[in-house]
């Protein structure tokens, strides 16, 4: 097998990058971003949520959210956060790694780059996030990397491991609430091992974790998307958190972060994920399917 890299035009963006090995296929625009739209088994439907209305769009000042995979900074900031990233990209190929630079941004100084590095014979990717300080000053931020997930599956948060009374007396976890949050949402499973969260017509819904397990997994009919990642030291956003679960009714968003890190001048923060596929995984229900169906796919 071999990694293969196609320049194309796709849903009314001119410049697209399909990356592709025998067993999955990401795609990638170029006219906007940095934006992964899609992830998927070959021959299957993408896992990645879209949003038709917006595709092909270029250009302009309001913060689009296209769907699929971006990039962003933390913690969260109205007026930072939502910076727009309609301008084109440019791209930059080695070998088998392809590389996408946005513009940098005009009112923050601050430059997002994805990375992604297709394995030639397995159906995972490396996504490499990069963000970039051209001010004249350091700033304080956290590289933030959200999924969006189409519809109708379930999002899968590993617990810290359990220990017991009276040998166990300080905490070793926290969880992150929003104003909004609601824990006697039917959508939620509270199991002593995983947190689930259920996609579905309904308001919406999100927590933040710290999670030293360092995956988050969401299965949609018989597939199953993973991304792992390195778990650090430090101080991350939204009371420590390290993971953040998002849903409404249209979608549902598995987030990581780095840690809080005060960049100098000139210097860049690196945030890297690791993604996988895996077909025929069955309908995962509870806590006991996690077990049988999740964890044998998580790589060590």
């Amino acid at each position: 097998m071999s990694v293969t890299i196609e320049r194309i035009r796709w849903q009314g963006w001119q410049d697209c990058y399909l990356i592709s090995n025998e067993r999955v296929e990401m795609l990638v625009v170029a006219d906007v971003g940095p934006r992964i739209l899609k992830f998927n088994l070959v021959g299957q439907d993408s896992l990645l949520k879209l949003y038709d209305e917006q595709l092909g769009q270029t250009q302009g000042d309001t913060f689009r959210i296209y769907g699929g995979h971006r990039l962003w900074h933390a913690p969260e900031n109205q007026k930072r956060t939502y910076y727009p990233d309609n301008r084109p990209v440019e791209v930059a190929r080695h070998d088998n790694i392809i590389q996408f630079n946005a513009l940098v941004e005009d009112s923050t100084r601050i430059q997002k780059s994805i990375q992604i590095e297709m394995h030639p014979t397995e159906p995972r990717a490396t996504v490499r996030h990069s963000l970039t300080n051209h001010n004249l000053w350091a700033v304080t931020f956290a590289p933030w990397a959200l999924t969006v997930m189409r519809s109708g599956g379930v999002a899968i948060l590993p617990l810290p491991e359990r220990g017991s009374h009276p040998e166990d007396l300080l905490p070793s976890s926290s969880l992150a609430l929003w104003p909004y949050t609601n824990l006697a949402d039917p959508r939620w499973t509270w199991g002593t091992r995983y947190i689930l969260l259920r996609q579905a017509d309904a308001p919406p819904q999100k927590i933040g974790a710290y999670n030293p397990a360092g995956w988050l997994a969401y299965a949609w009919e018989d597939t199953l998307f993973v991304k792992q990642f390195d778990v650090t030291s430090g101080d991350f956003p939204d009371f420590g958190s390290n993971v953040e679960m998002f849903t409404d009714s249209d979608m549902l968003e598995i987030e990581s972060l780095g840690p809080l890190q005060t960049v100098q001048p000139g210097t860049t923060v690196t945030h890297t994920e690791t993604w996988s596929l895996h077909a025929d995984v069955p309908q995962i229900e509870n806590e006991q399917d996690v077990t049988l169906h999740v964890m044998p796919r998580i790589q060590a």
